[in-house]
């Protein structure tokens, strides 16, 4: 009864990508590129690292962005320039048990949408690959929109743009930052680690059937 109740004030979901549905992860490209496992964990540290690649998300062409670090790195610009010229080889394959999920809440009717930090000039290749992405609604791309995650604007522009109530809205992100930023302005925040743990969070919601796969 209590998880029907709470079924009730969930109007929509919102999904991250990268770590939640696509399994992205530079290291699928560089790890051919290195011979040596701590010499690529260096260069994703410290030269093509988290923050440069946020830049990219928030909208830095991918041309300036690697320009400016193969000045600083010219003895890696050869390796700083694969990250455009090989982007699509970063790209794994589906989390198929997300995928499952996702496919669920589409035929049990449940508005979806996503909100995902990744470079306006590359989200077309992913969209190329995973088809599951037309299930959304709507999908706001960081780099599309000049602001990444965990911004708060991002996530006022996605209720603007969608219309959705935070207070009656799920909202699944792999980062701990930025789930806590949607917590902090009203979404039913989810924290996500593996399929399984979502399954059972929006079967708690009352979202999923329990006896579900």
């Amino acid at each position: 009864m209590k998880a029907d109740m709470q079924s009730k004030t969930i109007d929509a979901v919102v999904f991250d990508l990268g770590g939640v549905l696509i399994d992205w992860n530079p290291r699928h490209l560089y790890r051919k590129l290195f011979e040596e496992e701590a010499e690529m964990e260096h260069f994703l540290t410290e030269i093509c690292s988290p923050v440069w690649n946020v830049s990219l998300d928030a909208g830095k062409p991918f041309d300036v962005g690697i320009a400016e670090l193969s000045r600083r790195h010219p003895e890696q610009a050869h390796l700083i320039g694969a990250w455009k010229t090989r982007w699509e080889e970063m790209l794994g394959g589906a989390i198929e048990g997300t995928v499952t999920i996702l496919e669920e809440l589409h035929s049990a009717g449940m508005a979806l949408h996503a909100l995902t930090n990744w470079s306006a000039e590359t989200f077309p290749i992913g969209r190329s690959h995973y088809p599951f992405l037309a299930r959304f609604r709507t999908i706001l791309v960081s780099g599309q929109e000049k602001l990444v995650k965990p911004d708060p604007r991002i996530f006022h522009l996605l209720v603007q743009r969608t219309g959705v109530a935070p207070e009656r809205t799920i909202f699944i992100d792999d980062s701990e930052k930025n789930a806590n930023a949607a917590a902090g302005l009203g979404f039913h925040a989810i924290r996500f680690t593996d399929p399984e743990a979502l399954r059972a969070r929006l079967t708690d919601f009352g979202l999923l059937a329990r006896d579900s796969a």
